[in-house]
């Protein structure tokens, strides 16, 4: 059965591969299609595995600022106050088993950590953190190095390992049976990076914590998503949108399968259910 807006009350999207066409852009059918369901009052967050640094650019291709789930469900984000509402974070011993366990199961493995302020902008607070020879997998100039030990020595809301040449699908197969329930291991790319936030800590969790408040629940939500760290709030979404462009897991996992996101998928689905 195809869901009908009278029961869905909320959209939840992710940014990379499913918002955001692969120029990394809004296109304007998807702009519209956005605006026109908010505008008939149905409120739409963005739940993404980017820390709040990163949502500027996402809030000025849409034209307006939805509250972000950010870091895989670590920081809910008020993008229009600039505001962390709240984070949850590995302590500096987690991170120090962690590392351990990367030691021993990815030997050569990078780390990095992303950290969190009062605000997406708080100079105070250095927010990527990585150990000398960690190698991006994207574009940073947000970087910091310092040793592993200051890497290791304060919270941080995420912990990334790195390994070129490798698939993260390879590097999660590799580092699960050793991490086991110790934390959330995740990835949003399979070029080589992994992604950990502390235990029970997922998309999921962060929308449930973010529309709690609305009285609105999660069978409530249609959530769309294309890589292995949206599955969690498919999964628990009253309706799950798979991008035609989605990871094979996600496909599974999904009710739905949309078009890709370079063909205005979620734009699709958003126009079938809430503006016919």
């Amino acid at each position: 059965m195809q869901p009908t807006n009278d029961r869905l009350a909320l959209i939840a999207s992710d940014v990379d591969g499913t918002l955001l066409d692969d120029t990394e852009s809004v296109t304007p059918r998807t702009r519209a299609a956005v605006r026109a369901a908010v505008d008939a009052g149905t409120p739409f967050v963005l739940a993404t595995g980017r820390p709040p640094r990163w949502i500027a650019p996402v809030v000025d291709a849409l034209g307006f600022a939805p509250m972000a789930v950010c870091a895989n469900g670590a920081v809910i984000y008020d993008p229009a106050t600039d505001r962390v509402v709240s984070a949850r974070t590995l302590s500096a011993d987690s991170l120090v088993k962690l590392a351990e366990v990367v030691g021993r199961a990815l030997p050569g493995a990078g780390l990095a950590v992303e950290r969190i302020g009062a605000s997406a902008h708080d100079a105070a607070t250095p927010q990527f953190v990585s150990s000398p020879g960690y190698e991006h997998a994207w574009l940073n100039p947000d970087n910091t190095e310092v040793s592993l030990e200051d890497l290791l020595s304060q919270p941080a809301i995420k912990l990334l390992i790195r390994m070129a040449g490798k698939s993260s699908a390879e590097m999660a197969a590799q580092l699960r049976p050793h991490i086991g329930t110790a934390a959330e291991m995740t990835y949003s790319t399979n070029n080589g990076l992994i992604e950990v936030v502390p235990a029970g800590i997922t998309k999921a969790s962060g929308i449930e914590e973010l529309i709690a408040p609305l009285g609105i629940g999660v069978e409530q939500v249609v959530a769309f998503g294309d890589m292995p760290n949206d599955v969690p709030m498919l999964v628990r979404a009253g309706h799950g949108v798979a991008m035609g462009n989605a990871h094979p897991e996600v496909l599974a996992a999904a009710a739905e399968i949309t078009a890709p996101n370079t063909d205005d998928g979620l734009a699709r689905v958003l126009e079938r259910i809430f503006l016919r």
